[in-house]
C-alpha cells in the first residue's frame, strides 16, 4: 500500500496556512466570500478547518485574492494536492470503517508514531487471532460491526511497520495489557510471541508500563492515545485520543505540547526495552522468543 503525505493532516495544514493569509489581508470571512462569489462563509470555514477535501479551483481563487507570491504559491498547491486526494486513496483503504480510516490516514506519512494502550495490544500490534476476540468483545456494545472486515483493516494498516521506509514506532503499554485475562492461552501467547518479534526490529520499541508507575499525578492520561509526528516540521503533529464511542482528534499546539509531556513521563515511568522483553518472556514461561520474519525475504 503505496502511503504518501496523509490528506488529513495537509487538509489542517492548508487550513491553518490559508486561515494566516486571509488575517495577514484583514479580511473577514464574509469579505472573502463576496469576492468570490461564494453563497455563504461555510464552505471557506471548512476548508479553513480542515474539515472538507479542498477543490483544487477553489484554493487558487483564494490564493489570487490573497496575492500571494509565486514561491509560497507554489508550496502551497502541492500542499493543497494532498489534501485533495481522495478516490485514489479511498480506493487503497478498501473496506475500512470510519474509526480505522482515521488512524491509517494519520499513519500515512508519518515519521514518528507513539501510542499508549492502558489496557490492550495497541491495534499496529495485534495478531489477527487477538483482534478478533477483542472485536467481536467491542461489537456488542454497536451494532452493524462487521468484525472481519475490521480484523483485515486492522491487517493492512500493520503494513507499514514492515515497508521500506517505516516510521519509528513506540508502543507504551501497561502492564495489565500483558495479562492473559480471559483469553484463550493459545492466542494469549501467540500475541505474547509477536510482540516480543516485533520489538526484535530496529524502528519498533516495545516498553511495557509496570503497575503502581505514575508518570506524574496530574499528567496521567484517562484515555489510549495515539500521537503522530510528520518528516515536514510544518504539518501539525496529530494526537488522536480513543474513547468507547468516538476519537477526538487534536492538533493545537498547546494540546500536543501537553501529551508530548505525557509521553516523556510514560517513558520514565517505563521498564527499559531489555526490561520489557524480559517480562514478555516471564509471561511465556522462558520459552524461545522467534525471530521476526521479513516479509520481503525470498521464500
Amino acid at each position: 500500500m503505496p502511503w504518501s503525505a496523509s490528506p488529513v493532516v495537509r487538509r489542517v495544514r492548508l487550513g491553518v496556512e490559508l486561515r494566516r493569509l486571509r488575517r495577514r489581508e484583514s479580511m473577514t470571512l464574509e469579505q472573502v466570500c463576496a469576492r468570490l462569489g461564494w453563497a455563504s462563509t461555510s464552505k471557506l470555514s471548512r476548508i479553513e478547518l480542515g474539515q472538507s477535501r479542498p477543490d483544487l479551483a477553489d484554493v487558487l481563487d483564494l490564493l489570487d485574492v490573497y496575492e500571494v507570491p509565486p514561491h509560497q504559491r507554489d508550496e502551497l498547491i502541492v500542499i493543497a494536492r494532498d489534501a485533495a486526494t481522495g478516490r485514489g486513496w479511498s480506493k487503497a483503504l478498501g473496506e475500512m470503517g470510519e474509526r480505522q480510516r482515521a488512524y491509517a490516514e494519520l499513519e500515512a506519512g508519518a515519521e514518528r508514531i507513539v501510542e499508549y494502550q492502558p489496557a490492550l495490544v495497541p491495534g499496529l500490534l495485534q495478531t489477527p487471532a487477538y483482534a478478533r476476540l477483542r472485536v467481536t468483545a467491542g461489537a456488542l456494545l454497536a451494532d452493524g460491526v462487521d468484525v472481519e472486515a475490521d480484523v483485515r483493516a486492522r491487517a493492512m494498516r500493520q503494513e507499514l511497520l514492515v515497508r521500506p521506509d517505516p516510521p519509528r514506532y513506540t508502543a507504551l503499554i501497561d502492564e495489565r495489557a500483558c495479562d492473559r485475562g480471559g483469553l484463550p492461552a493459545d492466542v494469549w501467547r501467540e500475541q505474547l510471541r509477536h510482540l516480543l518479534a516485533l520489538a526484535e526490529r530496529s524502528h519498533v520499541t516495545v516498553r511495557v508500563v509496570p503497575r503502581g508507575a505514575s508518570p506524574g499525578d496530574d499528567l496521567h492520561p484517562l484515555a489510549p492515545f495515539s500521537y503522530y509526528a510528520y518528516p515536514d516540521p510544518a504539518d501539525p503533529r496529530t494526537v488522536l485520543v480513543e474513547t468507547l464511542t468516538t476519537d477526538l482528534r487534536l492538533v493545537a499546539e498547546t494540546d500536543v505540547t501537553r501529551y508530548e509531556k505525557v509521553i516523556e513521563r510514560l517513558l520514565a515511568a517505563a521498564l527499559t526495552e531489555e526490561e520489557t522483553v524480559e517480562l514478555l518472556a516471564r509471561c511465556l514461561g522462558g520459552a524461545p522468543v522467534p525471530r521476526p520474519r521479513d516479509p520481503h525475504e525470498l521464500e
